[in-house]
This record gives C-alpha cells, structure tokens and sequence, in this order.
C-alpha cells in the first residue's frame, strides 16, 4: 500500500496556499504529501547584460534545500562555497519551464527572480517547485498587469510537472521519496495545459524501458497533471482568466 492509501495512478494530497509571505510580488506553498516548498517570485527592475537595451524581460530561478529539511541536515551550499551540480540543473528547469509559457518581450526590463524553497523534503522536490512557482510567478505578473506597467498579459499557458516511475515493476504517479530511491525508472515531465511538452527526463535506473511503457508514463503524467493545473487554476482564482485568453 502506498502512502496516503492512494491508488497506483493518483496523487498525493496537494495543496496550494497563495500569499504565504508578506514580502515578494507573489508567493505560493505547495504541500505534495510530506514535500512543502516555498515558492517566491520577486521582481527587479533590471535585466541580465546581454538583455540590456533590448526592451526584453528574464525569469530566472534559485532552488535550496533548508538544512532541516531532510533526515540528516543538509550543508547549505553558501557554506560549501560552490552550488552542486543538481541545484544548478533543477535552477535550469525551472528558469526554462516558466519562460516557456511567457512573452517576455512584454515584460519591459525587468527581471522576476523565482525563489523555491524546500522546507521538507520527500520526493517531487523538483517537479512541485515548477507547479508552485508558476502559481508565483501568475500573481507577480499580475501586479504588473494590474498596475499598467505593462500593456498585456503575456502568460501564454498554465505550466505543471509531476514526476511518474516503474516502481517494482509497477507504473507510479508522483513517487515520494522511498519510491524514487527503489525505482526501476525515474521520470519528470513539465507540460502546459494544451498537452505540450516542456520537458521530459525519463532514466532506467535498473534498466532500460520500452517505448510502450514510456507512452504509459506520459499518459499517467498527463492525468496529474491535469489535476494539478485545476489546483492552481483555483488557486490564482481570477487571474487564472486572464492565462491565454482563458475567458
């Protein structure tokens, strides 16, 4: 039996609590069973260098693991004096995921941090923090939107991953960290609410899959993730209208 007495194919209980922070342009935590990250998006009035002059916006990312919030304590990166190799490429993710689903033409010269936060940890570290942060990202862009500082509303799409595996030879959606630590293959997929691709790491772990089992993989990741768009579809509320001309 799997945590949460849940079936093979369903989700952890997820939930989305908006303006969690006082401080940032838009703030989300994201509960997926025992995982909680707290997602920020921040907006600065500056763009990296090779953006300067252009008129064009940026979304980037940082992603950290607090020191509690794994069974033995984590070092933080600033006191190892380098970031690893799998902060960076979760960072990666998530800065390409977002800036996926938006125009960044239309956000003047300004840059959006989005910052994730894993206060606990246990499984789906990554996946959740690209679920959140859009949430984030919707309502920073909407005090834009909502000032007038920019003209439209540039988010093209709704954006969620979810991670799905071959778990003793059984296909899983959103495994928790016991099942990704015994699992047989390892997958996390981004995809808009139109059913495209953003992105797709699929890995044998054990050994190689099929392509009829990574058809079901997608399959079964197309079903959460439409489950969690819902979530987030409820959770921006009024803003979620505003998403590609939703209304």
């Amino acid at each position: 039996m799997r945590a949460y007495h849940r079936g093979f194919d369903q989700l952890r209980p997820v939930t989305l609590t908006r303006d969690y922070l006082k401080h940032p342009d838009g703030s989300v935590l994201i509960e997926a069973g025992e995982t909680k990250i707290i997602c920020t998006a921040m907006i600065e009035d500056k763009v990296p260098p090779f953006l300067k002059g252009t008129g064009k916006g940026w979304i980037t990312s940082e992603y950290g693991m607090l020191p509690g919030s794994t069974q033995a304590r984590k070092i933080r990166e600033s006191t190892r004096g380098h970031i690893e190799g799998r902060t960076q490429e979760i960072q990666r993710i998530i800065g390409r995921t977002l800036r996926s689903v938006v125009d960044i033409s239309a956000l003047g010269e300004r840059t959006i941090w989005i910052d994730c936060d894993v206060i606990q940890a246990d499984g789906g570290t990554r996946t959740a923090s690209i679920t959140g942060s859009f949430v984030a990202l919707a309502i920073a862009i909407n005090k834009l939107f909502e000032k007038k500082k920019i003209e439209r509303f540039p988010i093209s799409n709704l954006v969620a991953a979810v991670s799905v595996g071959i778990v003793d030879g059984q296909i899983m959606l959103d495994l928790c960290y016991d099942e990704d630590a015994r699992a047989q293959v390892d997958m996390n997929i981004a995809m808009t609410d139109d059913g495209r691709f953003v992105e797709v790491q699929g890995t044998g772990e054990a050994a190689p899959f099929s392509r009829r089992q990574m058809d079901e993989l997608i399959n079964l990741a197309d079903k959460g993730i439409q489950e969690l768009m819902a979530l987030q579809i409820d959770c921006l509320g009024e803003i979620a209208d505003k998403i590609g001309g939703r209304k």
